[in-house]
């Protein structure tokens, strides 16, 4: 017989981000990147497999159904104040699960390493603001954040959707409303969800996931209404999320949502983690800020992705930020190893991850001298003839 609770409790103590559990082998922990073994445990049965159901559906109808029926099921549990994020998939005709831990207290905003370009973009009046990443970038956890900084801030209605809720926020300076998507919840899907807060009277509304072209119309049309909209996109730079926007669409209809995305559209964050150099998590950012070039770009018959890289690059003084820069920055640092940083681009790219290398230490050598230069004559002056 399982223990599942056991399992539960040394994720909490090893600071585990998610739990796997599969029939045939032993639980495994994700701990900073790797996966490990769970201590003195065993295989996972079949029989293992349907009491972990039990314990997580915990006899809910409606849960119970959209699993049979769906064969997965995504829901939240509570253990010891800790919320964990339930994913529940189905082998062989027998549940697996994949628990993902959500801490109770949020880093602060300044220790995440997103940079400061995006916390003043959130006093957008209105627009479309997005998070992009692979799956386990800290997209959620940077949503959060910015709900938190907002809350903290400002004098805001928040309405957010998710599937499931993960962090609970609790109203400071804002008021914020927290709805969870799916049957037997609170809106049956996003696209739903979003076409209702143009009557719920919200200032910012943030949608957890934008996965379709229902979902992402009503977000437009929320950013046209004159809200503020903040949602997430899996999507692995600020060129393809373009890109996946426009080709929600069909083709005769894409140069119309081109001029839309080009005037609402204000920021996209693309984030990724990498295991730095002390073994912690580093983010990777790269920061779009959609100014009139990047407009142009985006209005154009045909999209060019390394148009809008370019672009990015370029853009410096008004925010933005390259994936090259990123990296190159981390690299100077000492946080991550060159070949860390060569794997997150394309070869030919290379020779421009290595010409920002030695700008960055020229810099950061010149600044050096110059603070030795400014220390001497201080003391210097502290000397009466």
């Amino acid at each position: 017989m399982v223990d599942i609770e056991k399992i539960l409790n040394e994720a909490v103590e090893k600071d585990a981000s998610d739990v796997h559990l599969i029939s045939g082998i032993k639980p495994f922990l994700r701990i900073k990147r790797d996966l490990v073994e769970v201590e003195k445990s065993e295989e996972l049965t079949n029989e293992d497999m349907l009491e972990i159901y039990d314990y997580f559906v915990r006899g809910n109808i409606d849960k119970d159904k959209v699993y049979r029926e769906t064969k997965k099921l995504d829901c939240s549990h509570v253990f010891q104040d800790i919320r964990l994020r339930v994913n529940i998939s189905t082998v062989d005709e027998t549940p697996v699960f994949v628990l993902r831990l959500i801490k109770n207290t949020l880093p602060k905003y300044e220790d995440l390493g997103v940079p400061d370009i995006v916390r003043r973009m959130m006093n957008q009046p209105q627009g479309l603001i997005l998070v992009t990443g692979k799956t386990n970038s800290g997209k959620t956890t940077t949503l959060n954040a910015l709900i938190n900084e907002i809350n903290e801030s400002q004098n805001k209605k928040i309405l957010t959707l998710e599937n499931p809720v993960e962090y609970k926020h609790k109203c400071k300076k804002s008021i914020i409303v927290q709805k969870e998507i799916g049957v037997g919840r609170d809106c049956l899907n996003f696209s739903s969800g979003v076409k209702n807060s143009l009557r719920e009277d919200c200032d910012i509304l943030i949608i957890g996931e934008i996965r379709d072209k229902e979902t992402m119309e009503a977000a437009i049309e929320t950013a046209e209404a004159g809200h503020l909209v903040i949602g997430t996109l899996h999507t692995k730079s600020c060129a393809e999320t373009i890109d996946r926007m426009i080709n929600f669409y069909e083709i005769r209809d894409q140069q119309t949502i081109k001029y839309l995305i080009s005037s609402l559209l204000k920021l996209v964050v693309s984030q990724r983690l990498l295991k730095g150099k002390d073994g912690s998590l580093v983010l990777v950012p790269e920061v779009m800020v959609v100014d009139n070039i990047v407009a142009g770009i985006i209005r154009k018959e045909k999209i060019s992705v390394s148009e809008i890289e370019d672009a990015i690059q370029s853009n410096s003084d008004k925010g933005s930020i390259g994936l090259i820069n990123s990296l190159a920055e981390l690299f100077v640092s000492d946080r991550i190893t060159l070949d860390q940083a060569k794997s997150q681009i394309e070869e030919k790219n290379i020779e421009v991850l290595n010409r920002t290398i030695m700008q960055l230490k020229i810099k950061k050598d010149s600044q050096a001298k110059s603070s030795e230069t400014t220390n001497v004559n201080k003391n210097l002056s502290n000397y009466k003839l």
